[in-house]
């Protein structure tokens, strides 16, 4: 395993004690082997819960989510609004780690032999997603059968490989109201052409001009391009890196760009909260790789411009920290998770949501 793991200590150092264990139930939902943390502790007359999807970072498995899960529970179910809402955190493998893996491979990078590097990991992370939806639509028919309880909103909480796929889950599905991204990217032709860049690939030295063709090249190729545009957060709103919008974004909307952007913006986002914690000094996703679409997103996101504060967005840069979700974070974190919930009791909280 050469990749180091990034939740390692996370949660030793954030708070005075660990947080107690947590009551568990592992339950085979569409085939995948899923685990639910929290049912135990519900109040007894609650009748509104919400979910904490927790996912994993690449090389790792669901178990390394366990502290993280415990934390979170334990936080909130010290509040009284516990009692309105419950909280549940859930945990799964992505595909091609621990239960699931198939092609050991096929989560290395460039550096560790995997030539498919850019197919695998967008694949691997976009299926996580995926899942992280199939498994809401159906996780309520397993675990209240024959209760009162229903799910009233769903968080979703994504560490490296993870964080790429909750900048996935936030954008895409209408019931997750509020991410927290840790050490995630979202806009991968800038990451992928980073990573190229600095391993050396050929694909993005033998050309005239360094790296103008890497996207659409055999390391990136047409076919992975068009499910960048249709999924990923920048490839989706922003396009391939070539495009002018993809500048200052004060001073390249047109009103082309605004008639396009501002309805599917509004579709994706509104009235939603999104926390990305980063590492200034990670060098296996780099701050700047997502820095232009995060400024992009903040501009839109002020009050006065186009959502006039309806959508939440903090994003904190931690100078001295490379690849890993430390203690600060993690404080940062249950802190998000819990004024989400609180802002869920503010308003009517919604059982279902619509694109």
């Amino acid at each position: 395993m050469s990749t180091p793991n990034p939740m390692e200590g996370s949660i030793e150092g954030a708070f005075s004690s660990p947080p107690p264990p947590v009551s568990n139930q592992t339950f085979t939902i569409a085939g995948i082997s899923t685990t639910v943390y929290g049912l135990g502790e519900l109040s007894s007359d609650v009748q509104d819960v919400a979910c904490l999807w927790l996912l994993h970072p690449r090389l790792q498995t669901k178990a390394c989510m366990e502290n993280l899960a415990a934390a979170a529970l334990h936080h909130w179910n010290k509040r009284e609004e516990c009692k309105r809402i419950g909280l549940l955190a859930v945990t799964f493998d992505q595909r091609n780690h621990g239960s699931r893996e198939i092609t050991p491979l096929a989560n290395e990078a460039w550096h560790g032999g995997n030539e498919l590097h850019a197919q695998d990991m967008f694949s691997i992370y976009h299926g996580a997603a995926t899942d992280a939806s199939l498994l809401m639509t159906y996780l309520s028919s397993y675990i209240f059968p024959e209760s009162h309880r229903t799910i009233a909103t769903n968080l979703v909480l994504g560490v490296s490989l993870g964080g790429h796929a909750a900048w996935q889950c936030i954008f895409h599905d209408p019931r997750i109201s509020a991410a927290i991204i840790v050490i995630g990217c979202p806009d991968y032709f800038s990451l992928m052409s980073d990573r190229a860049q600095r391993s050396k690939r050929s694909s993005w030295l033998d050309d005239p001009r360094p790296g103008v063709h890497f996207v659409g090249s055999r390391d990136f190729p047409p076919g992975l391009v068009k499910s960048v545009e249709l999924h990923d957060p920048a490839g989706m709103l922003l396009g391939k890196p070539d495009q002018p919008i993809r500048g200052p974004v004060n001073k390249n909307l047109s009103a082309v760009h605004d008639a396009r952007l501002l309805p599917q913006l509004r579709r994706l986002l509104y009235g939603k909260r999104i926390l990305s914690l980063s590492g200034g000094a990670d060098k296996l996703v780099p701050y700047r790789c997502g820095e232009a679409f995060i400024e992009w997103l903040k501009y839109a996101a002020a009050p006065g411009n186009w959502f006039d504060g309806s959508v939440h967005l903090e994003n904190i840069v931690y100078n001295d920290v490379g690849h890993q979700m430390t203690p600060r974070m993690v404080v940062e974190a249950i802190r998000f998770i819990q004024e989400s919930l609180q802002s869920r009791l503010t308003v009517p909280v919604a059982k279902s949501s619509k694109l």
